[in-house]
């Protein structure tokens, strides 16, 4: 059984709501460094807020970029990523270009995904979105390796707002897809330890999940 501490040290504690409010966002810091959750993941109008609020804590602030669409020009994800980085994101998790994927434009697909990762200092994670559920099997491994060759750090299933979120199934295609050379984050529809547990399992490395509280409070004391 893996440990609370180590299950605590996966979860980017989550809050992408759009109508969510500083006070939520104030909650969503407090609970992450209480729990020592490894970020957490909001919206890039709030990045600032987050840094001040862990500015003595080790849990890192992730952002979004493109999201949830990822349909966004390229200059305008990298400048995003660049802005975020200045207000003290330490974690990007970008949409990739799923229509320019779907059109066969690959190769504008890894130059979108490039362009984040060269707008941000090394020691950055940038996180590739790659929403699995609208995408089969074969697609999900062109996609991770077309992420690996990019320079991305992570592979990540869902914006949780697409069809459907992380399941056991794809996080395995991807695991296997990267292998060690890159980390994969299980994220969308994750609310048990029991899910928690699978993913991991299955080969993800971080969880994506808004419900961190209840989770860590399933594993005890």
């Amino acid at each position: 059984m893996t440990s609370r501490a180590e299950i605590a040290s996966r979860i980017d504690h989550t809050l992408l709501k759009p109508d969510c409010s500083e006070r939520d966002i104030r909650r969503l810091c407090l609970e992450a460094h209480r729990h020592h959750f490894a970020t957490v993941c909001i919206l890039p109008h709030f990045v600032s807020l987050a840094h001040e609020q862990l500015r003595n804590s080790q849990v890192r602030v992730c952002t979004v970029v493109g999201f949830p669409l990822g349909a966004n020009r390229s200059s305008i994800k990298a400048a995003e990523a660049e802005l975020a980085v200045t207000e003290g994101a330490a974690e990007i998790d970008m949409v990739m270009n799923l229509a320019a994927f779907r059109s066969g434009d690959l190769a504008h697909v890894k130059q979108d995904i490039r362009s984040v990762v060269r707008s941000v200092p090394s020691g950055i994670l940038v996180k590739v979105i790659l929403e699995t559920a609208l995408l089969n099997e074969a697609e999900i491994r062109s996609a991770c390796s077309i992420c690996r060759e990019a320079g991305a750090h992570f592979v990540k299933t869902s914006t949780g707002f697409g069809p459907g979120g992380a399941t056991v199934e794809a996080v395995r295609v991807m695991k296997a897809a990267v292998r060690d050379h890159m980390g994969v984050k299980a994220s969308g529809g994750i609310r048990t330890l029991e899910q928690v547990m699978a993913m991991i399992a299955a080969g993800a490395d971080r969880i994506g999940t808004s419900a961190g509280i209840d989770i860590i409070l399933e594993t005890g004391s």
